[in-house]
């Protein structure tokens, strides 16, 4: 039926009794044990192992009436499913489609012939899984970690398709030019255009066969009608955590864009909650995972909210065909050592006494308020950013304050050193207000840098880190959200973020723009934490973070979301 198979089945009890697989399965879920209440005193009797069984099935389709609806992509758990079963039977078109199944495990695609890379073992591997799931009809995620080369994988898979029409890279304003830039260099006989440079709906209407379209996200999502007019023979969308809240207008517009292969490349398939995975599937492979209603039901709460196991292994098999990740400690044996430090720093007395006023003033407006939960949430919220910003320099809430910055004490000394043995760096800070004190700074000491933000012109970002790479400038200014992804920055070999962000996986992708492939010196990576504030509480929130993500991908435990009563205790005194 369209993207489902039908399951239904009988188990015959005794001669008077049989019932349906269906109603098996909704009597199991009431079920806490394996004894199922029949009513009147009577109960059946399962398994254990026939008791997992109906509760695999429960996850993995709508129950409905009489049947049970699996989509097409969880073919293969389906088909383990049965085999035990007295009986099965399937129509033709169940069995055409295992057969297509056992073809695609069975491809080993060739790289294409005008690939212009020398591509490592395992990425080739990533190519042919690539190439397996377009056979099979499915999408696919690519989660390598940030510098493995996600770009050029998906290059080889664009060109290998490119002569059936043209394709689509969707990726942030600031990695458009370098996907123009790996394209040229990898993949020359593909004609790229960049979306947005001329008139638009000529340069949609005039594609065809080795066209490669790359566009901004911001342009996605205002020129969605004419994007949706095209049917692609690949889409790639870079960096995809950019859909990961599926209510945004720019997910929606993902989502509407027709693609016979849809492929997501990010090194963060989950950053904070599961809704974000779902979001990822909504895009490759629309349906399997359900609606967002079942999703949550399903999988997100029972993993998040009371940490169940046996969920979240049910969640890890169906969507692991569709997953790809590898460690850069799996399979480069030959890049240099990474060596992270957590720098902690003590305010002086001054600092000190102005956070603690500022953490009570803070409080006093979170009790005072009396409207809704969310204007609540969105008070603490505000509230937080404040103290975060005190512990980086108390003239980012004051700029008149004559209180001196101790975090910016400790960043002159580490730079001093690093810059005196000739090493390079990137300086990250999610707040653009406290960069350009740190860059007003680097000024008075006549280091020569790089400076990069939100409002670089996209050009211009290109420019700057092309001359930084050609050794212009030891020092490079970059904030978080502009420079933490896309960007190849291999000359610097010191990485100094300012300010812990929420999410260590953002940290992570911004000090991976120096640790990547081409990098052949030992990283080292400060990370400057205010003892005793704010700074110290979300810095132990990290590994929480870390296992949402890993969960999945290696099986460790979730943690639940994150409410407006645990930030508030992040700003307590103890």
């Amino acid at each position: 039926q369209r993207d489902w198979f039908a399951v239904s089945g009988n188990l015959r009890v005794n001669e008077e009794l049989t019932l349906s697989l269906a109603e098996l399965v909704r009597l199991a879920a009431q079920s806490s044990g394996r004894f199922i209440a029949m009513g009147e005193g009577h109960f059946l009797a399962l398994t254990e192992e026939f008791k997992r069984r109906l509760e695999d099935f429960s996850f993995l389709g709508e129950v409905r009436r009489d049947e049970i609806r699996c989509h097409l992509l969880a073919a293969p758990a389906l088909d383990a499913m049965t085999q035990d079963a007295d009986q099965v039977e399937a129509d033709p078109s169940w069995q055409m489609h295992l057969r297509s199944l056992d073809q695609a495990a069975d491809l080993v695609a060739e790289i294409p012939s005008t690939l212009q890379a020398e591509l490592r073992d395992y990425q080739i591997e990533g190519f042919r899984w690539i190439s397996r799931l377009a056979v099979w009809g499915a999408g696919a995620c690519l989660a390598d970690d940030m510098g493995l080369g996600k770009t050029v994988q998906a290059l080889a898979a664009i060109l290998s398709r490119a002569e059936e029409g043209p394709s689509l890279v969707v990726a942030p304003t600031s990695v458009c030019l370098n996907w123009r830039d790996e394209a040229l260099r990898f993949a020359p006989t593909l004609r790229i255009v960049i979306f947005g440079q001329g008139d638009r709906k000529e340069q949609v209407e005039g594609l065809g066969a080795f066209d490669l379209l790359v566009c901004s996200y911001g342009l996605m999502q205002t020129s969605r009608q004419l994007l949706e007019s095209v049917e692609w023979q690949t889409i790639v969308l870079d960096e995809a955590q950019a859909i990961k809240n599926p209510r945004a207008k720019r997910s929606q517009a993902a989502f509407r864009l027709p693609g016979r292969l849809r492929i997501v490349t990010t090194g963060t398939p989950i950053e904070n909650n599961l809704a974000e995975l779902w979001s990822l599937f909504r895009f490759i492979n629309p349906g399997l995972l359900g609606s967002r209603q079942s999703f949550n039901e399903r999988f997100a709460l029972p993993i998040e909210r009371d940490g169940d196991a046996a969920v979240r292994h049910r969640l890890k098999r169906l969507i692991s065909p569709f997953v790809l990740r590898r460690t850069k400690s799996q399979v480069l044996e030959e890049l240099p050592a990474r060596t992270e430090i957590t720098q902690h720093i003590t305010l002086s007395e001054k600092e000190r006494a102005f956070y603690e006023a500022l953490r009570r003033e803070s409080l006093q407006r979170i009790h005072e308020r009396s409207d809704g939960p969310g204007a609540r949430r969105m008070q603490i919220l505000a509230e937080i950013t404040r103290l975060r910003q005190a512990c980086c320099n108390p003239r980012l809430i004051l700029p008149s304050c004559d209180i001196g910055s101790s975090k910016l004490e400790a960043f002159d000394e580490i730079l001093d050193e690093l810059l005196a043995s000739r090493h390079k760096a990137l300086v990250f800070s999610q707040f653009v207000t406290h960069l350009t004190l740190v860059r007003e700074h680097v000024i008075r000491k006549g280091i020569s840098h790089q400076y990069l933000d939100g409002s670089t012109p996209q050009k211009e970002r290109a420019e700057r880190v092309a001359a930084f790479q050609r050794g212009e400038g030891d020092v490079f200014l970059i904030s978080l959200r502009a420079g933490g992804t896309g960007l190849n920055l291999t000359a610097a070999d010191y990485v100094i973020h300012m300010d812990p962000w929420w999410n260590p996986a953002v940290e992570d992708q911004a000090s991976d723009r120096a640790h990547r492939i081409g990098q052949f010196r030992p990283v080292t990576i400060y990370r400057l934490v205010a003892t005793d504030t704010i700074e110290e509480k979300i810095v132990e929130l990290h590994h929480h973070k870390r296992g949402l993500a890993e969960s999945l991908l290696s099986g460790s435990n979730v943690p639940s979301a994150v409410s407006a009563e645990e930030l508030l205790r992040l700003m307590s005194e103890e």
